[in-house]
């Protein structure tokens, strides 16, 4: 047999790898995978209750699956369609965009995208070239710097913890960045802290980012969930001259209960949609034509629905706030968007729990799901160790009892 040359990669074994380093470096999906384990114990029998997956506990509403169900019989939907969106979906995005944050688009800056996740990895593939750096505050959604690093880029975190909101500051942007940065990633509100930032913060990181030439990509997925006297504010609006420099990513998973419709879009300047669009017909051409079908129907409705499931995630909201702050060690900021409470656990890392003494988030996350049954994700999967993410996207009922586990739990540590 003969040698392998010198150029070809190497596994441990001497042998040519089997899967490439780009892919082979990518983790899973923490919160997918906290999921499916809750899923297989429940599946096997164990009462397992899960905070894990950021998923509506409501069905998709009813005039959203009767326009899907409607599509399925019409022909025109059983072939290829164009790979950037129907075009009756790209125009109910634009006039969506302008009902609901005030943003002026028009179709040729709209990409659809098979969910959120897509038009974020479409978003950094079409701006990012190979050592592109790119600000993320923390903690992050864990497909941020996953989709950066596919893309050729480097994720910079900025962190920030609980004593500021979770809220990062220009001061700390601007420490973070190089002559390498090209972009910034800003969300509002965000996954997974359910931080909210006032308007005038907004205005401050975007002016700070026109300022240096940087593009922004903003998601917007949460835009609807905000409680209290907490305010979207879409950052293109409240900052203008970032249009031709600015990203935006929305879908319908969250506000419509859609997450396995697997829907979602980007806006941004037309040549940047063109080229996201060209890599799109290559990796997956159009998406699902019923789901596509199914969005018009829920951007062209109005915001009923929207409201009640809002209604329910804020009494939740302060029901998990009010519950995990009633544990010794814990500190949780009450959170003003999304449906995630982010608590400090660090109080209670190093103390005997049940015989063990949990030395990280992760291996609290771990005792926490073998003693008392309920999965929840660690910090470290969000950039910031020593916290949980719990997602109240689940009913009453089981949100009590969960937390009540936990409570359970949690009082014997010393």
């Amino acid at each position: 047999m003969s040698a392998v040359p010198p150029s070809e990669p190497t596994g441990a074994a001497g042998g040519i790898r089997r899967v490439s380093a780009r892919v082979g470096a990518i983790s899973e999906s923490a919160t997918l995978a906290v999921d499916a384990k809750a899923k297989a114990l429940r599946a096997a029998g164990r009462p397992v209750i899960g905070f894990g997956a950021g998923e509506p506990d409501f069905p998709t509403p009813d005039y959203i699956v009767e326009a899907a169900v409607a599509a399925c019989r019409m022909p025109k939907y059983h072939r290829y369609s164009p790979a950037g969106g129907l075009p009756e979906l790209k125009s109910a995005i634009v006039a969506k965009t302008r009902r609901d944050s005030g943003y002026v688009v028009e179709p040729a800056e709209v990409l659809v995208t098979n969910g959120g996740k897509q038009a974020i990895y479409e978003a950094f593939a079409a701006l990012l070239d190979p050592g592109d750096e790119v600000i993320i505050p923390a903690p992050y959604w864990t497909t941020y710097p996953e989709s950066i690093r596919l893309a050729g880029g480097v994720p910079v975190p900025v962190v920030a913890d609980e004593t500021t909101g979770y809220r990062v500051g220009v001061e700390q942007l601007e420490a973070a960045r190089t002559e390498r940065t090209k972009v910034l990633v800003f969300v509002s509100p965000s996954n997974p802290t359910g931080a909210v930032y006032p308007r005038e913060q907004v205005e401050a990181i975007g002016r700070w980012a026109a300022r240096h030439g940087l593009w922004v990509l903003t998601d917007e997925i949460y835009e609807h969930l905000v409680y209290g006297d907490a305010e979207f504010c879409s950052l293109p609006v409240v900052v203008p001259e970032l249009r031709d420099r600015c990203v935006v990513v929305n879908g319908v998973a969250k506000t419509y209960a859609m997450t396995g419709w697997r829907v979602g879009w980007m806006l941004g300047p037309k040549d940047i949609v063109k080229a996201a669009t060209n890599l799109q017909s290559h990796a997956t051409s159009n998406v699902a034509n019923v789901s596509q079908a199914a969005a018009v129907a829920a951007v062209t409705g109005d915001l009923t629905a929207v409201d009640a499931m809002r209604t329910a995630f804020d009494r939740r909201r302060r029901t998990i706030v009010r519950m995990l702050n009633e544990i010794d060690g814990v500190v949780c900021p009450e959170p003003e968007g999304a449906f995630y409470a982010y608590p400090s656990v660090k109080g209670l890392l190093g103390k005997e729990i049940r015989g063990r003494r949990p030395g990280s988030s992760t291996e609290l996350a771990e005792l926490i799901l073998e003693e008392a049954e309920v999965a929840v994700v660690p910090g470290e999967a969000f950039g910031t160790p020593g916290y949980l993410r719990l997602s109240y996207a689940l009913g009453d009922d089981d949100l009590a009892e969960g937390v009540t586990r936990i409570q359970e739990l949690l009082a014997g540590a010393r």
